[in-house]
């Protein structure tokens, strides 16, 4: 029955450009994520609450709400928009890099509370004894707390990739919904769904379903 009412090619695009955009966008936001949590937990100044609220903000705020700020940032009609349009020959926006986009800012708050816990949690003392004998900020960091936060890190990189490849609202804004180039597997259901087409909605829900149960239990492994 599946296989009658099922084009294979209609339903694997999705899923190929669903796990691009996801491996991609969750390496930018780790890099992001590990830099700047790292950088925040070690250092104190006057307005460090306000630039931090502002970093967990897209969590809070409705993916439609971050879609449109992101249209309005990265469109033709901005500076942002046109610097890109002018580098690239082509706007950003509604093609896969958006999604991509997208992707980083939903998923950084997520990346960066999750490395801010696990910064926090290490002995300064062990850093300490580690600059004492003469290592460098970056070895001290290489060597000592980045081994002592690898759960935090493994945790980080799997919750920004299951939540770049779930995102909905913002990638509808900014990228669109064309299949074949920034259909994504939410975006795929919900035209399914609005088309009556059930049974291949099932079938992608079924999919990130599975992804995100799979990734999810990696993270609780990797805890334990």
């Amino acid at each position: 029955m599946i296989d009658g009412n099922i084009d294979w090619q209609m339903y694997w695009s999705p899923i190929r450009l669903s796990l691009q955009v996801a491996l991609l966008s969750s390496i930018v936001t780790v890099i992001l994520g590990v830099s700047i949590a790292w950088w925040m937990s070690r250092n104190e100044f006057k307005g460090k609450t306000l630039i931090e609220t502002l970093f967990i903000l897209p969590l809070v705020l409705p993916p439609t709400v971050v879609g449109f700020l992101l249209l309005v940032l990265l469109g033709r009609s901005s500076w942002v928009g046109q610097a890109i349009e002018w580098l690239f020959s082509a706007p950003v926006i509604f093609t896969w890099w958006a999604a991509v986009i997208a992707s980083i800012v939903v998923a950084f708050p997520l990346v960066y509370q999750t490395m801010k816990v696990g910064f926090t949690s290490v002995d300064k003392e062990l850093e300490d004894a580690g600059r004492s004998i003469g290592a460098t900020d970056w070895q001290v960091f290489r060597y000592i707390t980045l081994p002592l936060v690898s759960r935090s890190l493994i945790s980080a990189y799997i919750l920004g990739f299951a939540r770049g490849l779930g995102e909905f609202g913002a990638t509808l804004m900014i990228a669109g919904n064309i299949p074949g180039k920034t259909q994504t597997i939410p975006t795929a259901i919900y035209v399914a769904v609005d088309s009556g087409n059930t049974t291949l909605a099932w079938v992608w829900t079924i999919t990130i379903i599975l992804i995100s149960f799979v990734m999810l239990l990696l993270t609780g492994i990797k805890r334990n």
